[in-house]
């Protein structure tokens, strides 16, 4: 599968819309089990290797949701309590969620990695979600996230080549 490059992803992707629009309404049409089966088999292909060091598109982009469970969690590691870490690192977007104050993330090295990665939160151990249950329902996210993670743009392409 081929990932293209993060500093032309953007582009890629808004150039793209269009047909992966037309592929997210026909994969409306399928039944879930088909649609899901088709993207785990090729998020598998897509994160056969470990791409996402050499990227970190994700963390450098956008903020993760911050549940209370993760908050607690990830102050607990930092030796915080939540509320400082709240404070700190945090605030509250439009949707009332809490999300990272900036981008890139603060706990992202100059190496890609992430140092809190033991405890990050569920939207960050899950992402980029393309191997979850019920993908029918979540493809506005994933035609989101088409501008943000080469490997969903990839999967997406393929998507749209097959239809």
């Amino acid at each position: 599968m081929e990932i293209p490059e993060t500093s032309k992803l953007k582009d890629l992707a808004a150039s793209k819309r269009k047909v992966f629009k037309k592929t997210m309404a026909a994969l409306k049409k399928k039944k879930r089990g088909e649609v899901d089966r088709a993207f785990h088999e090729l998020h598998e292909e897509a994160f056969s290797e470990p791409i996402c060091l050499s990227c970190a598109n994700c963390c450098k982009t956008t903020s993760p949701i911050f549940k209370q469970k993760d908050i607690d969690r990830v102050a607990k590691h930092l030796r915080m309590a939540p509320g400082d870490f709240v404070e700190k690192y945090l605030r509250i977007d439009n949707e009332g969620d809490y999300v990272l104050q900036t981008a890139p993330c603060p706990f992202l090295g100059e190496d890609n990695y992430c140092g809190v990665y033991e405890v990050r939160p569920k939207a960050c151990r899950e992402y980029p979600h393309t191997d979850r249950k019920n993908m029918p329902g979540i493809l506005n996210l994933t035609l989101r996230n088409t501008s943000v993670c080469p490997a969903v743009f990839a999967i997406m392409e393929r998507l749209s080549v097959t239809k």
